[in-house]
């Protein structure tokens, strides 16, 4: 079966405008170099990361700086090095930049230097635009001040800093046409400071932020009611843009809009290349920006306007998040490396290495996607051209559907008219496609949907 969006069915793909029935219209297609990508993830490669950093004892934010073995200063040179080291194999096609800031706050009581290691890739064609893989490098205990006991942080989140750099591993080979940067962030557990560290230097060096995948939690499949699930991920997007103005909530609320942020449409992405690229592994999308209650550094992502999922394991296991290392009631407690499962871990990661390559490849999502029917029995669809594009796809779905239904090919232009789809029961997105067949995420017309940082005031 050819799944879609990424992959159009025939009858669709036949159903276009008679202004392109002389030349048929690029269109998406499965692409062999991602299905090659999906089982490129070493387990072994993974344990070596994670036990390395466990090797550290603590990694906790405030801890020991100075030591070549223990403590977060360590784990960040280690990172760093390793790093370097994938640069050195690949001709030093990578750059490796150490961003920090100095926080105070509830959990940094004394100003300290928060900072994050980050590799970066660039594009060949269109390098401002960036795909971010991000991961957080410090561990907790109980007490969150705590910063002299061991916390071996195997799951929470060596797991998320060993798929990226995996993942960095793996896509250094490889060609990319957008820029890919891999990050290990520290001050998580403190207050969510390394994302925003990263975010605020994405913003320092006019990076174009497609997307950030946010990867916390993702290695062990076993959760703590007994359940053993290594077939499924979760990703969370949010529904809105945190940085939405009121006069754009007012637009949205009576237009829609409430579930296609730029965010959820790259979910869609993932749950897409998932069905296409891993038959074995299943996204589970969450219409939330986190779990209940709790936070990651794709928050500060969001709140600077730029696109961001967060990835984490199918089912949690509390007993091993966040807890002393100690045995009670024949309960073990804390986040060892035996809670890891290395299978499930290398099929993270293959998401997000094939996550990250399409992406790179397509071209950028288009831009003013804007919708016109009122009264009408069709519905025209508008859009910006953007670079690297030789094609763009309509899309639409019922009202209350979490995937994107139809979709049309329709050849290298900037509107297009679907006829007998009326406008008040479906909504609608635009996708470019490059002249290989690579695909973009869909856009939703609108401030609600566009994947720009700042978007324009909407006019009356």
């Amino acid at each position: 079966m050819r799944p879609a969006p990424l992959l159009l069915p025939l009858a669709l793909s036949l159903a276009m405008s008679t202004a392109f029935a002389d030349e048929a219209p690029v269109q998406p297609r499965l692409q062999p170099s991602l299905l090659a990508l999906s089982t490129q993830p070493s387990e072994a490669e993974l344990h070596a990361t994670i036990e390395k950093l466990v090797g550290f004892g603590t990694r906790h934010t405030l801890s020991d700086t100075k030591s070549d073995k223990r403590g977060i200063g360590a784990a960040r040179r280690w990172v760093k090095s390793r790093f370097e080291q994938i640069s050195k194999e690949c001709g030093g096609c990578i750059e490796v930049a150490t961003p920090s800031q100095v926080f105070t706050g509830k959990r940094i009581p004394q100003p300290t230097e928060v900072m994050d290691v980050v590799a970066i890739k660039r594009g060949k064609t269109d390098p401002k635009r960036v795909i971010v893989m991000t991961g957080h490098l410090d561990s907790r205990v109980t007490d969150v001040m705590n910063i002299t006991s061991d916390a071996p942080g195997a799951n929470d989140d060596a797991s998320g800093v060993a798929a990226l750099m995996e993942a960095a591993r793996i896509l250094s080979r490889q060609d990319n046409d957008a820029t890919l940067v891999f990050a290990a962030l520290s001050g998580e557990e403190q207050g969510l400071y390394g994302g925003k560290v990263l975010a605020d230097y994405a913003a320092a060096q006019g990076w174009q932020v497609e997307a950030d995948l946010n990867n916390d939690i993702v290695g062990n499949s076993l959760g703590q009611n007994g359940v053993r699930d290594n077939l499924t991920v979760r990703v969370f997007s949010e529904g809105t843009k945190s940085n939405e103005t009121p006069e754009q909530a007012k637009y949205r609320a009576y237009h829609g809009g409430e579930v296609d942020s730029p965010s959820r449409n790259v979910a869609r992405y993932m749950e897409r290349i998932a069905t296409s690229y891993l038959p074995d592994f299943r996204v589970h999308m969450v219409y939330r920006t986190d779990r209940y209650s709790r936070g990651g550094d794709q928050v500060p992502f969001l709140e600077a306007g730029y696109p961001a999922v967060r990835v984490s394991e199918g089912h949690e296991d509390y007993t091993r998040q966040h807890q002393d290392l100690r045995t009670e009631k024949g309960i073990k407690y804390g986040d060892t490396i035996d809670g890891v499962d290395f299978r499930y871990l290398a099929r993270v990661t293959a998401l997000n290495t094939v996550t990250m390559a399409s992406l790179s490849r397509a071209p950028a999502p288009p831009s003013g996607v804007s919708t016109e029917g009122a009264l009408a029995t069709d519905t025209t669809v508008h859009w910006k051209k953007v670079p690297g594009a030789a094609g763009y796809v309509v899309h639409w779905r019922d009202t209350t559907a979490p995937q994107w239904q139809y979709s049309r090919v329709v050849g290298d232009t900037d509107q297009a008219v679907i006829k007998d789809v009326v406008i008040d029961d479906w909504f609608f997105g635009v996708s470019a496609v490059s002249a290989d067949g690579y695909e973009s995420p869909v856009v939703f017309p609108g401030d609600a949907g566009g994947f720009e940082r700042s978007p324009a005031p909407k006019s009356p």
